[in-house]
């Protein structure tokens, strides 16, 4: 430590001149110098300044008296505290209702692992029996207005903690200590600021069918200040802001082109990056944090953002915190300080300029050509660090001691000095909140907040971007007209031309009910929809765009013109084919109340998506909300026949609102003549109009007629006078479900301040491994490693043990088209090039140059599209095996979410790598693998989702793994293997790639920003421009002397501090190239001779050989029944470890069948109660709606990781995906149909007998596989969960629910329909299954008020004048004073037969039939995989 002390203290001297002189004002000199140059050149090029630009911006808001927003930064003694995340154990089904689960993570980690934290300097805090982790530990500094610095660190280092905690977004910490000062302003004033103080997060979060237009003047529109809408300048500064940031980033070119996801094509993921970054430069920040900006960057274009920040600083005055990594020193050089971070302290805080030299000062060696950022960050951990001779005991090894000396350092001393008071920043602050205020309406409302735009502006613009959201979606769109065309159709049908007698008096109240049903389950869309957008609300909101009321208001008013579309489509076919009463008053009113009850619907599901955080929760409590107001809407159940503890819910219940007021628009001035088997007696021998009555309320003392109003007061409780009272509270209950929302939303802390966690997977084994892990960690603390080489002895020994390959992969003359709107367009041309054994490839060029599309021909990946060229394996065509003997690491790590890192590896390796080869050797070469890719500390982590699980770098180096488990003989792609990586993590990620090559791997993979040692590493290069074009192919050389050699000939040199990759990359994209065609230098150079030579001799020699690839002719390396069994263990694993996801299923089923028994509770024998068996059991069918949206996005995700990775790798068959998902999901669906069945059928009073209640119980079993079949049909045939959550409403509510013979039974069913659709119908014979023997077991005694009085003929007794009806009619007579007392009903049996189940067996047969649609309909999801498959394998066959 002395020797540390002394060197630190010739440190200081030797510094000290330097820092009391002005510590960088030389290197701010030739900084400003060469970004003048800089943009000077840029200027040339392109016409256009953005520095100039800027200028003239800030001379305009001078002129218009608008101020510059300036903001100081100060932080002092900066603590940042978190939950303890080190060491998570993964929730499973029962570990969530485990107590001693329950009480430790109540309790927090025990004493033992708090003792092993402190042992290797984690601090650790401990109260209110909880524990918590330091992040951020004892930060100082300044930033002055238009200051830029650079925060860098290894991942795990609190760089993004940093970041948020400068933000002021603290809600994802536990604590945050010491203070923080915008100006004068503490964190909480500086929260009624919010808009001026900005997070950029590494996620690009956007609505994916808006363009990249749209979305950019959704945010400029919001930030106009009121001077420029005053003088009628708004939309030239809204063009002007546009047009000046699309140049700047350079994506005017996709100004029209929608932004896109995984699942919508749209612009690639570098553009969409840059689309993020241009929304957070729309929005004017004072402070603005950049997280890992520059992800999916091309070099080049990373350069010339970081410029753009700097001229915005210096224009605008601009602070500006950025974390980057592989920032290249064009990058570096741009910033006026750097904060170092290891393990949360601050190792340096200081000028950018003297950064270098101070870490060279403590005994370590910059290496030659490397990025100093990358060297800072070297520092931090031993294996990477180089030591200088003679320093080994005097340089710091721990991030304790770098701190020491750190704050021990002059340079800590003179920081220290610099900090001006905060006081000194009041009146700089003052201007800040007057040109805030400046900047809105002068009449503000209580609700304008931080947000420049009123809030009858933000409302507009939502409004507006609500439409374009809603209009761009087009598939949705069509859906969603199509489905209320289909409906109105297929039911408009089913009640066909209603008559205007007494036989439609039984199903006009269910045509009614019909469209209610309908857009009440087709409004369960809007659970999905509000979550899909909740990430972007919580950005822009803390962007000071909106606030999340405007964006409710917004989305309530966007919801009239939908259902104006949808509701009139619906109407005119439905109302005129049903027969409606023809009065254009009533027709409208019918219109106008359908629409307000979906607007109602709509708000509903909005609110339950706002009060959840997650999904499955949601997805619970929308499909209980659904049944409920179905069932409470007084259709099944009057009011008046409603149990009291339930009644209150028809008060709160909107659909009960809208069913009354459209019966009342129905049945007001209806007149029904009584007619058929609704007078009593009818038939033979009663031919006189006089001795009979109507068996129908509201009937007129004769029995001739039914009086509407009549019928509505005796048979529901309605009156005809509540329709526009009713109308009124409609719409005050969709103004209060939106006002609710939005105070949600209010509340609602989302977006960005998730903290990740490894999570490993429950055993008995953990604890010891997470020790083990720990222990290892402390022994690796002590070692020192005098620098690292990009590979080693230690390497290749490793190496050797994997895949040898011998064969030469070629391709030659590719060319690539895809179809686009208006024609076609060549995204690759002429492409040519090769992989040798032991090589590595680079394959470059600027974003959009064909890098991932030429990866994805080359590895048999894409499937539209037309490809002409050859493309060989020894001079041969490709074998039929070739997608499984090559890896494909693609850029987005997709992986199973539940599974541990070794799980996957295993996964992977015993399907993909030969039966042949035994087991034992298979786990043998993944722990290979796992040594190779360093992953034995993480081994069982569970994989998780990007925030919670793996890093970024621990997800890539998975993805390497599986695709090496696998055995690749032929060739190993990877896209962008480093992108999103630290500069010391795409290290390894290379330092891996080279130990593959060392073994015989040939390896081809596209890279982004590489330093000039990473660079070093590749053999060859391949370099791309614009539209595909090759514009060079050979060997880089050491020291890329190779490939530079090439371009200095040809008029582009490069200088002797400039990396070389950028370098070139500059050159083709024309950043530096002066407009030179590069691909006609290319073709026209003897280099590009050369390769068609070498290439026409590869192949010949390859010919002359036998093929090294030995393929055994098949597509899968096992065999079905392998697949199966794999792959069904894999998917319970998913769903045990998803217990969200089994335990809402269960809740829900719990929770709505005793809410349904209690409903129905204790069910008589009555006439009416006959009714209540049957919608008892239509109940049940609406357990359907919520599991199948929720079950939708479950099976969307599996098979989103089958299509992209597992189907194209040929890792096992589309059978096997679906067999496992039917099979994995079988003891649930049997836990849920038990636990329904118990609470529901005794609470309902349902005969005991076994005969009967195990018959019932079968079936209901048979629903459960049944509504999870039709729910993956539609999951199958629909692109995202959205549009399945649109699809499942039509197929329920049209096919299905329609055809069931409840709303119409058989008897009335039109003669179209009868005679094939009413068989077809699964739900007809599950309804038949449940409901039979319930009717069938049922004796029948009316109630007093269900007997219909008939007078018989003077000279007759009751008994003889009914005795002829009785014999074929059905029900009884009681005699009473010379009258008859006529119950309808004698038994169930009777009305059972009024649905067409004739016979007590026909309550088996429909549960056998039943059994058989479970059957089909699966057969139906496998004919839809089956068709995807083909047809991605006719497309690859091009």
């Amino acid at each position: 430590m002395e020797d540390q002390h002394d060197n630190e203290h010739i440190w200081g001297e030797e510094l000290h001149t330097n820092v009391d002189a002005g510590i960088s004002a030389l290197a701010e000199l030739e900084r400003k110098e060469s970004i003048r140059r800089y943009s000077l050149s840029r200027e040339k090029s392109r016409g256009w300044s953005y520095e100039r630009w800027l200028q003239e911006q800030e001379d305009k808001k001078s002129q218009l008296n608008l101020e510059k927003k300036q903001l100081t930064l100060t932080w002092r003694n900066v603590c940042v505290t978190g939950v303890d995340s080190t060491a998570i154990l993964g929730d499973n089904f029962l570990s969530v209702i485990n107590p001693v689960d329950i009480y430790r993570q109540r309790r927090g980690p025990t004493q033992e692992k708090v003792i092993v934290f402190e042992i290797h300097g984690v601090l650790q805090h401990k109260a209110n029996g909880s524990n918590w982790q330091v992040i951020l530990k004892r930060t100082s500094g300044q930033l002055k207005p238009g200051e830029m610095l650079l925060v860098l660190g290894r991942p795990g280092s609190g760089c993004t903690s940093f970041l948020k905690a400068m933000a002021n977004k603290r809600s994802g910490f536990k604590r945050v200590t010491g203070d923080v000062f915008y100006g004068t302003m503490g964190p909480k004033e500086a929260q009624k600021y919010r808009g001026t103080i900005l997070y950029n997060s590494e996620e690009d979060i956007h609505f994916p069918t808006l363009t990249v237009f749209q979305t950019l003047k959704f945010a400029i529109a919001n930030k106009v200040p009121r001077q420029y809408i005053h003088n009628g300048l708004k939309s030239e500064y809204i063009k002007d802001w546009l047009t000046a940031t699309l140049k700047a980033l350079g994506i005017q070119h996709t100004k029209n082109t929608v932004v896109g996801d995984e699942v919508i094509r749209g612009v690639s993921g570098g553009e969409r990056k840059r689309v993020s970054l241009g929304e957070v430069i729309a929005a004017q920040g004072s402070i603005v944090c950049w997280d890992n900006s520059t992800r999916g960057l091309d070099a080049s274009t990373a350069v010339d953002f970081v410029r753009s920040l700097r001229a915005i600083a210096d224009t605008s005055q601009v602070t500006s915190i950025t974390t980057l990594y592989q920032a290249g020193n064009g990058i570096l050089e741009l910033f006026d300080k750097v904060l170092v971070l290891d393990s949360g302290r601050q190792i340096y805080y200081g000028p950018r300029s003297l950064a270098k030299e101070y870490f060279e000062g403590l005994g370590f060696v910059c290496p030659r050509g490397a990025n100093i950022a990358d060297f800072f960050t070297s520092l931090t951990t031993v294996h990477e660090r180089i030591v200088k001779p003679g320093h080994e005991d005097s340089a710091p090894t721990t991030a304790e001691e770098f701190e020491k000396i750190y704050f021990e350092s002059e340079i800590a001393r003179q920081m220290e000095k610099e900090i001006i008071a905060v006081q000194s920043f009041a009146d700089l602050t003052s201007r800040l909140k007057k040109a805030v205020e400046a900047e809105q309406p002068k009449r503000k409302t209580p609700l304008q907040g931080p947000y420049t735009v009123g809030l009858a502006g933000q409302i507009y613009a939502c409004l507006i971007r609500q439409i374009q959201i809603y209009f761009g979606d087009k598939a949705s769109l069509a859906m969603t007209q199509t489905s209320a065309a289909v409906q109105a159709l297929i039911t408009g049908s089913l009640f066909y031309n209603l008559s205007d007698t007494s036989s439609s008096i039984f199903t006009r109240p269910g045509a009614v009910f019909f469209p209610l049903l309908f857009f009440n389950l087709q409004s369960l869309s809007e659970v999905n929809a509000s979550f899909m957008g909740r990430e972007i609300l919580a950005k822009q909101r803390d962007f000071g765009l909106y606030r999340p009321i405007s964006f409710t208001i917004a989305c309530m008013l966007a919801d009239i013109p939908r259902a104006l579309m949808q509701v009139s489509i619906f109407s005119i076919i439905y109302y005129f084919m049903v027969d409606f009463q023809m009065d254009v008053g009533k027709f409208f009113t019918f219109w106008l109340l359908l629409i307000i009850s979906l607007l109602d619907f709509v708000s509903v599901y909005r609110l339950i998506g706002s009060l959840f955080k997650k999904f499955d929760n949601a997805a619970m409590a929308s499909g209980f909300a659904s049944m409920i107001m179905m069932i409470y809407v007084g259709f099944m159940i009057p009011f008046q026949k409603m149990h009291v503890w339930f009644r209150w819910i028809f008060w709160i219940d909107p659909a009960g609102y809208a069913y009354e007021a459209l019966m009342a628009n129905e049945y007001g001035g209806l007149t029904l003549d009584c007619v058929g088997s609704t007078l009593v007696p009818n038939g033979d021998g009663y031919t006189s109009q006089i001795n009979k009555a109507c068996a129908a309320s509201g009937a007129t003392a004769d029995g001739r007629k039914i009086l509407g109003p009549d019928y509505l007061q005796q048979e529901f409780d309605y009156s005809t006078h509540h329709l526009w009272r009713n109308v009124g509270i409609l719409c005050a209950f969709w103004v209060f479900y939106t006002a609710i929302t939005a105070i949600s939303l209010e509340l609602h802390r989302g977006g960005n301040e998730k903290s990740s966690a490894l999570v490993y997977k429950r055993s008995n084994t953990t604890t010891k491994a997470l020790l083990s892990t720990y222990d290892e960690e402390g022994a690796g603390a002590d070692k020192t490693v005098q620098g690292s080489d990009i590979s080693s002895m230690e390497d290749e020994k490793q190496g050797s043990k994997l895949m040898q390959n011998e064969a030469i992969f070629t391709w030659e003359h590719l060319d690539y088209t895809v179809s686009v709107m208006g024609g076609h367009r060549k995204l690759l041309d002429d492409v040519m090039g090769w992989v040798k054994p032991g090589q590595l490839g680079a394959l470059m060029g600027s974003s959009g140059a064909g890098k991932t599309t030429l990866l994805d021909v080359l590895a048999q990946r894409k499937d539209v599209g037309v490809l002409e060229g050859s493309i060989l394996v020894d001079g041969r065509p490709l074998p039929k095996s070739f997608q499984r003997s090559t890896g494909y690491c693609e850029q987005m790590d997709v992986h199973e979410s539940t599974a541990t890192v070794r799980e996957a590896l295993e996964f992977s390796a015993r399907l993909r790598q030969p039966s042949s080869t035994p087991e034992k050797e298979k786990m043998e070469y993944i722990d290979t693998i796992v040594d190779l890719l360093e992953l034995q500390d993480i081994q069982n982590a569970i994989i998780g989702t990007p925030g919670t699980g793996l890093s970024v770098e621990q997800r890539k180096r998975l993805t390497i793994g599986v695709e090496l488990a696998a055995k690749p003989s032929i060739l190993l792609f990877l896209d962008e293997p480093t992108s999103g990586l630290d500069g010391q993590s795409a290290f390894n990620v290379v330092r891996f790639l080279r130990r593959l090559t060392a073994a015989g791997q040939a390896i081809l993979c596209t890279i982004h920003q590489p330093s000039a040692a990473l660079f070093e590493a590749f053999d060859s290069l391949l370099l791309l421009s614009k539209g595909g074009k090759t514009t060079y192919f050979g060997e880089t050389g050491k020291d890329s002397a190779i490939v530079l050699d090439y371009f200095a000939r040809n008029g582009a040199p490069c200088g002797g501090n400039v990396n070389p990759a950028e370098h070139i990359v500059d050159v083709v994209s024309g950043q530096s190239g002066n407009g030179v065609d590069w691909n006609k230098i290319w073709l026209e150079s003897p280099e590009y001779h050369a390769v068609v030579s070498e290439l026409a001799r590869l192949k010949e020699e390859a010919l002359s050989k036998p093929s090294t690839v030995i393929s055994d002719g098949s597509d899968f390396a096992t065999s079905l029944s392998t697949q199966l069994r794999l792959l069904i263990h894999r998917q319970q694993v998913v769903i045990w470890r998803s217990p969200s996801y089994t335990w809402m299923k269960l809740i829900l089923h719990v929770v709505q069948a005793l809410f349904s028994g209690f409903t129905f509770w204790s069910i008589g024998t009555h006439v009416f109660d006959l009714k209540l068996r049957l919608y008892a059991v239509f109940n049940f069918l609406f357990i359907a709606p919520g599991m199948m949206n929720q079950m939708q996005p479950f099976f969307l995700h599996a098979r989103s990781i089958f299509e992209t990775r597992e189907r194209k790798s040929k890792t096992y068959k589309w059978q096997a995906f679906i067999i496992a998902q039917v099979v994995a999901e079988l003891p649930y669906l049997l836990l849920c149909g038990t636990v329904y069945f118990c609470c529901w059928y005794f609470t309902c009073g349902f005969p005991v007998k076994s005969s009967t209640s195990g018959q019932i119980y079968i079936t209901m079993l048979f629903y459960e596989f049944l509504y999870t079949a039709i729910g993956q049909a539609i999951a199958a045939v629909s692109p995202n969960e959205f549009f399945a959550s649109l699809l499942n409403p039509v197929v329920m509510g049209a096919f299905l629910i329609n055809f069931a013979g409840i709303f119409v039974p058989y008897e009335s069913l039109s003669a179209f329909w009868k005679y094939w659709m009413y068989y077809l119908d699964p739900f007809n014979y599950l309804v038949g299954g449940l409901l039979t023997q319930l009717l069938y077991d049922a004796e029948v005694t009316c109630a007093a008020d269900e007997f219909i009085t008939i007078t018989p003929p003077a000279n007759q007794t009751c008994a003889e004048y009914m005795s002829s009806y009785l014999k074929t009619g059905t029900g009884y007579v009681v005699a009473d004073n010379n009258t008859c007392q006529y119950c309808q009903y004698s038994s169930g049996a009777e009305y059972a037969q009024g649905f067409n189940y004739n016979s007590r067996s026909y309550g088996w047969r429909d549960t056998g039939i039943t059994a058989l649609f479970c059957v089909s309909t699966y057969g139906f999801v496998c004919l839809m995989m089956m068709v995807r498959s083909h047809q991605s394998k006719k497309a690859l066959a091009h």
